[in-house]
């Protein structure tokens, strides 16, 4: 991916943490998927309200049970898409069932005639997190821009989703980076405060 300017601690707490997540076992790896889609949701989700999702690389946490939850409680479901470099992601309307296709990186996402969306809840994936709300992602910056274009034009609310081995004691976090307001793990949901959107 595209990288921002590097950052020597955050590139090393981002290593430490995917090693961590990549070693954890498959079956450890769904069963915490599940878990954290049993557990109440940290806030309403009022209907027809906007949940932004993704579709999980690698090791990541697979929020397909949440939003399989979510989608059968009300929630419209989007995914995102990399527009360009230095460009936030764009979210597609998408349901479960409707047509993907492959971007770079091989990820699946919705055509181009899927309509954009502004989500209202955003499900966000990390390489690492602290007790703050603070994130480490993958160092292309797609998730902080996105976020902070959202929050300028709409109450909206960010939960990470991670496995609790990512937890690390401090994020050294810049200027441009945007706090989550929740984090779920297999072991607890961590809340950071009220959403710093509008």
């Amino acid at each position: 991916m595209a990288k921002q300017p590097t950052n020597p601690a955050k590139d090393f707490i981002r290593r430490t943490a995917l090693v961590s997540r990549d070693g954890i076992p498959a079956a450890d790896r769904q069963a915490a998927a599940q878990t954290i889609a049993a557990r109440a949701f940290p806030v309403p989700l009022p209907a027809g309200a906007i949940v932004s999702g993704f579709m999980p690389i690698g090791s990541e946490i697979n929020p397909i049970p949440l939003m399989q939850r979510l989608a059968a409680e009300g929630a419209t479901l989007a995914l995102p898409v990399v527009i360009g470099r230095g460009k936030p992601l764009e979210m597609r309307a998408w349901a479960f069932g409707a047509p993907l296709i492959e971007q770079q990186w091989n990820i699946k996402i919705p055509p181009p005639e899927a309509p954009a969306v502004d989500p209202d809840i955003m499900l966000v994936p990390l390489a690492a997190f602290d007790r703050t709300g603070h994130r480490i992602g993958y160092g292309a910056g797609y998730y902080d821009m996105t976020i902070a274009g959202l929050r300028a034009r709409k109450k909206l609310v960010t939960i990470g989703l991670a496995f609790a081995v990512q937890e690390v004691a401090a994020v050294p976090a810049s200027a441009h980076d945007e706090r989550l307001d929740f984090v779920m793990t297999e072991r607890e949901t961590i809340g950071f405060g009220a959403s710093r959107g509008g």
